[in-house]
């Protein structure tokens, strides 16, 4: 990873730009632990169901539809809480594609999932191509937010499947403001309507000495049309996960 030295200052505090994790599992606590690191999780955004009824004005049918596609675990709590709020009962020759094994288990939230036809990927659409060309004569049901992942989309119609978007669930900027006067040496930004909440929250904000983390090319790109300096991108290919991406940056400047 290449660091410009005028900016090379020790890191001592990190933000994470996510809500805290319910368990210590996260990656970040092994991090701040190991470098004697601050760190804070503070969600910049936060999800809203979308009400049934609004759901029914877009005249989307569950009934019509012989398979779901799960992108995230937003999705599947918003399905399953539309599906009760108009009181229909999902068929139990439902069959579930997820695009990781982690949201296919979710589902044991709300199904037996030994009984159910589950189908998963290892991170996007595109993995789980070979399981969807067996089942492409399937009406898919795509439950997704206002903001939701336009690759998977475009994948699909690229693709040729017969599918059909729900907007179930909506990204909404959260209230920050408390913030106003707690620096970090580091903000990490996961999605570009976080970069957005910052600017929402602190329209005069000033980059100065923070430097920024950001995964994602949209969200890279959201920060780029801000003005702001991107110090630490991932993925690269040293580093796939964000988390080795600021751990490279800081064995570089804490040395």
């Amino acid at each position: 990873m290449q660091v410009d030295e005028a900016r090379a200052k020790k890191v001592k505090s990190i933000l994470v730009t996510l809500p805290k994790p319910e368990n210590d599992k996260s990656p970040y606590f092994a991090l701040a632990e190991k470098y004697n690191l601050k760190l804070d999780f503070r969600g910049f955004i936060h999800v809203e169901g979308v009400p049934a009824k609004d759901v029914r004005k877009e005249k989307i049918n569950f009934a019509d539809f012989t398979a779901v596609i799960f992108t995230s675990k937003n999705a599947v709590d918003h399905f399953f809480r539309v599906c009760e709020e108009m009181r229909y009962e999902v068929p139990a020759d439902m069959k579930y594609f997820c695009i990781s094994e982690a949201i296919a288990l979710y589902l044991q939230k709300y199904i037996q999932y030994r009984k159910r036809k589950i189908f998963f990927g290892k991170q996007t659409a595109k993995d789980l191509e070979e399981v969807l060309k067996k089942h492409s004569k399937e009406k898919f049901l795509f439950p997704c937010s206002d903001v939701a992942n336009e690759e998977t989309q475009k994948w699909l119609q690229d693709n040729g499947y017969d599918f059909t978007p729900a907007v179930l669930f909506r990204t909404v900027i959260s209230d920050i403001k408390d913030l106003e006067n707690v620096f970090y040496d580091i903000i990490v930004f996961f999605s570009p309507s976080s970069v957005q909440s910052l600017f929402e929250n602190f329209p005069d904000f000033r980059q100065k000495n923070t430097r920024i983390a950001a995964f994602g090319a949209t969200t890279q790109q959201e920060l780029l049309n801000h003005d702001l300096i991107l110090d630490i991108p991932a993925p690269t290919p040293e580093a796939p996960s964000m988390t080795m991406a600021v751990e490279q940056y800081i064995k570089q400047v804490n040395k």
